[in-house]
């Protein structure tokens, strides 16, 4: 068989054909397209990203606008006298505080006291069987009346002898020996009445009487015991309640402003409840301690209440203010006008066209109501007294009234979510749903606009004003 030799062109691979440049062109563009479209994208998105916003979203979802004015409260600074007080802790301590005992032995035979009982001085508290003292003054009786008996025997012995000295009947020396006798009778006859003075006051002490006024405690010893004299526990304690005393203690820093007020006379405590605000009694200052407490650096002072109603008992912790000077005439606003930044203290004053303006203001005292505005105020003018979220130095503020005053939740509220996701409540440009309290008043996205409502202090409020809060209305001050 013959086989035919293959030539070079038969043993060539197939040639491959190349794709099209069309087809090239058309991948290209596309994945240009694509490239852009996500540049474009993220270019959108950090531009969006770094817009400025308004607080709460864009106006028309309820958040508030930059134009508007910032809804407060305000008032108007006072004058008045102000009380100046200085603050302490005491503890209340009875006038007098006695420990009856019995001052002779014996058997206790009767108890004329309840527990509890007040008690006038004077009143038998108790009795111990007097049998054996009433026998001992008996026995003292008898005896002066047997040496006064020898005195008058011999009184008359003397006048005998005195007359027949006279006559020269008798000696001189008896006579005198006679009056020697009757002058140590005399002095036996006294001894004799020292004697039942002595036995009269023991049987008295058989009686334990109240040695003050005051509030008898509990009962030491009961009715058929033998009470004696040395008894550490005694009878009963007696506690004067009225008046009644109360220790406090000072800062020593206060020493010279104490001492110059005392000098120009007596101070008024006061004395609050157990809730720290109700003042249940008023007193008098009548003492200085006359040294600091070293440990405590504590100045002990002493007050005086008559405790009408026996609001104050022995043993107890108290708080007291004592009443130092009276600031006359004084500028006084409401605490919550006083704000603290890092310069110091300052309230928001409203000038001309309502824009409130920071002023720095010095502060004398303050209280939970009140503050003493030593300067940078003056009555002409008008501070901000709620309404200090979106408030800032040369903002524009629309002033309200605080008839609506604002009242507790006492649990939480149900709170739905509108359509558009954003949280508030439904309606359009921030307009509230019929039947709410305020027209007007717009809703953040966390909840915020209930809190403060009634006061004037709406975040985001983009509804038209409320009826009686326009611009440039009158302040109402605060009471």
């Amino acid at each position: 068989m013959l086989f035919k030799p293959e030539s070079e062109e038969d043993t060539k691979p197939p040639e491959v054909r190349k794709p099209g440049f069309w087809s090239r062109v058309l991948k290209r563009m596309v994945s240009l397209a694509v490239t852009l479209v996500i540049l474009g994208g993220l270019a959108y998105i950090g531009w969006y990203a770094f817009q400025p916003k308004p607080n709460g979203g864009g106006g028309g979802r309820g958040g508030a606008r930059l134009d508007l004015p910032v809804p407060v409260l305000a008032a108007t600074p006072r004058t008045q006298d102000v009380p100046v007080y200085l603050d302490g802790v005491g503890s209340v301590r009875a006038l007098n505080n006695v420990l009856v005992r019995a001052q002779v032995d014996g058997k206790l035979i009767s108890v004329n006291f309840t527990e509890g009982q007040d008690v006038k001085k004077g009143d038998v508290l108790g009795e111990i069987d007097p049998v054996i003292y009433q026998a001992q003054y008996d026995q003292a009786v008898a005896k002066k009346a047997q040496d006064e008996a020898q005195l008058a025997n011999q009184k008359l012995d003397l006048a005998r002898y005195q007359q027949l000295a006279a006559s020269n009947a008798g000696s001189k020396q008896q006579a005198d020996t006679q009056r020697a006798l009757v002058a140590q009778q005399e002095a036996l006859v006294k001894a004799d009445q020292a004697a039942i003075d002595n036995a009269q006051a023991t049987l008295g002490y058989t009686k334990i009487i109240a040695p003050l006024s005051g509030r008898a405690g509990l009962r030491q010893v009961d009715q058929g015991n033998i009470i004696k004299a040395s008894d550490a526990t005694g009878l009963v304690i007696i506690t004067q309640l009225q008046p009644i005393a109360v220790q406090f203690s000072l800062p020593q820093q206060q020493i010279v402003r104490v001492n110059a007020a005392a000098a120009k006379g007596a101070l008024a405590v006061d004395v609050f409840g157990n809730d720290g605000v109700t003042v249940v009694d008023t007193g008098t200052l009548k003492g200085i301690d006359n040294q600091v407490d070293p440990t405590t650096g504590t100045l002990k002072l002493k007050a005086e209440f008559l405790n009408a109603k026996f609001q104050l008992w022995p043993g107890q912790f108290v708080n007291v203010r004592l009443k130092v000077e009276t600031l006359e005439k004084a500028i006084v606003v409401p605490t919550s006008a006083v704000q603290r930044g890092p310069a110091g203290t300052f309230s928001y004053v409203i000038g001309p066209g309502d824009i409130a303006t920071a002023k720095p203001v010095v502060v004398t005292q303050q209280n939970e109501h009140d503050a003493v505005i030593a300067s940078g105020l003056s009555t002409s003018d008008r501070v901000v007294t709620t309404g200090f979220a979106n408030l800032s130095d040369g903002a524009k503020v629309l002033i309200g009234t605080d008839d609506r005053a604002p009242t507790a939740d006492l649990a939480p509220r149900k709170r739905s979510r509108s359509p558009d996701g954003k949280g508030g409540q439904g309606g359009q440009g921030g307009q509230a749903k019929e039947g709410q309290a305020k027209e007007g008043q717009a809703k953040d996205g966390e909840h915020r606009g209930r809190r403060e409502r009634g006061e004037g202090d709406q975040k985001g409020q983009t509804g038209p004003a409320p009826a009686g809060q326009q611009s440039g209305g009158p302040a109402k001050s605060q009471p």
